[in-house]
C-alpha cells in the first residue's frame, strides 16, 4: 500500500511504459549510429546465441550419445569440436564487447551532454529562478537526475538484440517441434506481462525516491553551506535531526524500491528455469513418442538454458523505465523552464568612458509581491551616487536591476540611453560589474580569483585592481603572494579581505559602471573611505561612474548625490546635506547608523585599554 508521499497521477502509472519508451527514443534519436553498432553487436550474439544451442544439441545427440553406446570416441572429431566451440565462444565474445562498447558509450554521452544542457539552462535562467530553486535540488537535477535517465539506455541494445534472439528462437523451436514451442510461446510472454506489471507497480516508488534524493542532497548542502551560523547558534543537534529525518524517509521509500524488486527478481529468474523444466518434461514425454530426438530435445533444453540470461535484459530496460521517467521529468523542468533574459546584439556606445545609468518608471517584484514601485533615478557618467533606505527597501534589488541580473517588470534601465536589454552579453558584461552584499571566492589562487582567466590580463593589471581595492597590503603579505591559494569560500581570509579580493576582481575588467551593493560593510571605515577615494581619483584608466548602496555617513559624504528610498519608491535625491536637512527618515537613518558606530567603536577603545 503506497504512502500518499509516494502516489503519483494514475496517468504515470499507467503510462509509464509508453511514456519510459518515449525517453529512450530521444536517446536514440540523439545517438542513432552508436545504438545502431549495439544493437548489431547485440543481434549477432543473439544470432550466435540460438546456433550455439543447435551445436551443443548436435555434439550431444551425434557425437557425445553415440560415443557413450560405442565405449569409444574418435579424438580427431573431439578436437574438431572442441575448436568449434572456442572458434564460437571467441566470435561471442567480440559480439559482446561491440554491444558493450556501444551501449556503454551511448549512455555516458547522453549523461555528459544533459549534464551540459542543464548546467546551460542553469546559466541562461534569471536570478529570480534560482531564489525559487533549492541548491542541493539543482545539483540532483544535473547529476543523479541525469544518470537516471539515462540508466536504461545501457542494457537497451540488449534487449534490442534479445527481440531478433527471441523471433529467432521461436522461429527455431516451430521447425523442431510445435509442442515444444507452445512452451516457449507460454513462456516468454508470461516473463514480459510480468515485467509491464513490475514497471508499473515500480514507477510511484522510484519517483519518490527520485524527489527524496534532492530533497536530503538539498539539506545537506544548506547545512553545509550554512556551517557557520550552524555551530554559532548551536543547532547541530536541530540540523541532525531535520537531514536525519528526511534520509529515514527516503531509506522507507529505497527499502519500498528494495521490497517490490525482491517480490518480483525472484519471479523473473524463476520463469525461464520454470520454462527449462517444463521442456525437459514435454520433451521426454515427445522423445518416448519418437516425435523428437536426442539432438532436438537437447538443443531446446540448452536453448532455454542460454535465454534465460539474455531475457532478463529485457527485464531490466523495463524494470529501469520508472526510474528514467522521473529523472527525465525532473530534468525536463530545468531544459524547458521558463523566465529567459537573452541578450542583444547591441554594442557599449561609450567604450572607454565612463557610463550614465538610468531608471525610467521602473517596477519589479518576486513572487507576486512588489517590492519597486515607479522608481525614477540616475547615475550621470563619472559621478557617484549613494543609494540609502532602511532595510528591505529594495536597494539590493535595484543593483541587481542595474546588473542586468533580473529584468523591470515594468519600465526600463537604460545604460547611455540605450534599453539595456538591447546589450549583447559582451557588452554587459564589459560595461557594468556588481559586487554583492556576500563576497565569493573560488577555491583558488589571489590570480586566479581577480583575474577569471580574463585574456590579457597580466599580473600587473592584477596588482593594479588589488591597489584600487585597497587588497594589495594584505596580498603581498600572503605566503605565496598571488599563488597563494585562499580556501573554499575564502575560509583563509578575513570578511574585509573577502569583500576587497571581490570589489579587485571587478576592477580588473575596467567596468564603466560599478554597482557596490554594500561591498565594503566588513572593512574599516577608514579602509572603506580610502578604497571609494581611490576609485573616484583612479589614475589607472578613465574610471567609472559608481551606484553604491551606503549606510556610513562618511561613505555617503564622498558621493556626488544621494537617493532616498523607502518602501520601493524613490523618496527624495540631492547632496547629502540636503536630505539631512529636509528629509526626516533619512536623517534618522544616518545618524541611528551613525550613533551605532560610534558606540561600537567606544566599546572596542575600552577594551583596548582595560587590562
Amino acid at each position: 500500500m503506497l504512502t500518499a508521499g509516494e502516489r503519483v497521477t494514475d496517468k504515470t502509472s499507467r503510462d509509464v511504459l509508453s511514456r519510459g519508451m518515449r525517453v529512450l527514443g530521444h536517446g536514440i534519436r540523439e545517438e542513432p549510429w552508436i545504438f545502431t553498432a549495439g544493437v548489431l553487436g547485440s543481434a549477432f550474439f543473439g544470432l550466435l546465441t540460438v546456433a550455439s544451442a543447435f551445436i551443443v544439441g548436435a555434439i550431444v545427440g551425434e557425437v557425445v550419445v553415440p560415443s557413450l553406446e560405442d565405449g569409444r570416441a574418435d579424438a580427431e572429431l573431439l578436437w574438431l569440436i572442441a575448436a568449434a566451440l572456442v572458434g564460437l565462444s571467441v566470435i561471442k565474445v567480440a559480439a559482446i564487447f561491440g554491444r558493450r562498447l556501444g551501449a556503454g558509450f551511448m549512455q555516458f554521452r547522453l549523461q555528459a551532454r544533459y549534464r551540459r544542457r542543464v548546467t546551460r539552462r542553469y546559466l541562461d535562467l534569471p536570478v529570480s529562478w534560482h531564489h525559487r530553486n533549492a541548491t542541493g535540488t539543482l545539483l540532483s537535477n544535473a547529476n543523479s537526475d541525469v544518470e537516471a535517465t539515462w540508466f536504461p539506455i545501457a542494457p537497451l541494445p540488449f534487449a534490442v538484440g534479445t527481440v531478433v534472439m527471441l523471433l529467432a528462437a521461436f522461429v527455431s523451436l516451430f521447425v523442431t517441434d510445435w509442442v515444444l514451442a507452445l512452451v516457449g510461446v507460454l513462456i516468454f510472454p508470461a516473463l514480459f506481462g510480468l515485467n509491464v506489471v513490475y514497471s508499473r507497480r515500480m514507477a510511484p516508488r522510484q519517483a519518490r525516491a527520485q524527489q527524496l534524493r534532492a530533497e536530503v542532497s538539498a539539506i545537506a548542502h544548506e547545512s553545509f553551506d550554512g556551517a557557520l551560523v550552524v555551530k554559532a547558534m548551536g543547532r547541530e543537534a536541530e540540523e541532525t535531526d531535520r537531514f536525519a529525518a528526511r534520509a529515514r524517509e527516503l531509506r522507507e521509500a529505497l527499502i519500498a524500491v528494495g521490497r517490490l524488486r525482491g517480490v518480483f527478481d525472484p519471479m523473473l529468474e524463476t520463469l525461464p528455469s520454470l520454462g527449462t523444466l517444463a521442456v525437459l518434461l514435454v520433451g521426454a514425454w515427445r522423445l518416448s513418442q519418437g516425435a523428437v530426438t536426442v539432438t532436438e530435445l537437447v538443443s531446446v533444453a540448452f536453448l532455454f538454458t542460454v535465454l534465460a540470461f539474455p531475457v532478463r535484459a529485457i527485464g531490466w530496460v523495463l524494470a529501469e523505465l520508472p526510474r528514467s521517467v522521473a529523472g527525465w521529468d525532473r530534468v525536463q523542468r530545468v531544459l524547458t523552464a521558463t523566465g529567459d533574459m537573452p541578450y542583444g546584439t547591441a554594442s557599449a556606445v561609450g567604450r572607454g568612458t565612463p557610463a550614465a545609468l538610468g531608471f525610467e518608471h521602473v517596477s519589479f517584484g518576486y513572487d507576486g509581491s512588489t517590492v519597486l514601485r515607479d522608481v525614477c533615478l540616475t547615475v550621470p557618467a563619472g559621478k557617484t551616487v549613494a543609494l540609502v533606505g532602511p532595510t528591505g527597501s529594495g536597494k539590493s534589488t535595484i543593483a541587481t536591476l542595474a546588473a542586468r541580473l533580473v529584468d523591470p517588470a515594468t519600465g526600463v534601465v537604460r545604460l547611455d540611453g540605450g534599453d539595456l536589454r538591447l546589450l549583447s552579453g559582451e557588452a554587459l558584461a564589459g560595461s557594468i560589474a556588481l559586487v554583492p552584499q556576500v563576497p565569493f571566492v573560488f577555491d583558488d589562487t589571489v590570480r586566479a580569483n581577480v583575474g577569471l582567466d580574463r585574456p590579457g590580463l597580466s599580473d600587473e593589471d592584477v596588482w593594479a585592481a588589488l591597489r584600487l581595492a585597497e587588497a594589495d597590503g594584505f596580498v603581498a603579505r600572503l605566503p605565496d603572494g598571488l599563488d597563494t591559494m585562499v580556501g573554499e569560500r575564502g575560509t583563509s581570509l578575513s570578511g574585509g579581505q573577502r569583500q576587497r579580493l571581490t570589489l579587485a576582481r571587478a576592477l580588473a575588467g575596467h567596468p564603466r559602471l560599478l554597482v557596490l551593493d554594500d561591498a565594503t560593510s566588513a572593512v574599516d571605515p577608514r579602509v572603506e573611505a580610502a578604497i571609494l577615494a581611490s576609485l573616484r581619483s583612479n589614475q589607472q584608466g578613465p574610471g567609472a561612474s559608481i551606484l553604491v548602496v551606503a549606510y556610513r555617513r562618511a561613505t555617503i559624504a564622498l558621493a556626488d548625490e544621494v537617493v532616498y528610498i523607502e518602501h520601493g519608491r524613490v523618496i527624495a535625491h540631492g547632496t547629502h546635506a540636503e536630505l539631512l536637512a529636509t528629509v526626516s527618515g533619512y536623517a534618522d537613518l544616518v545618524t541611528a547608523y551613525e550613533k551605532a558606530e560610534a558606540e561600537r567603536e567606544r566599546e572596542h577603545a575600552y577594551e583596548e585599554v582595560t587590562p
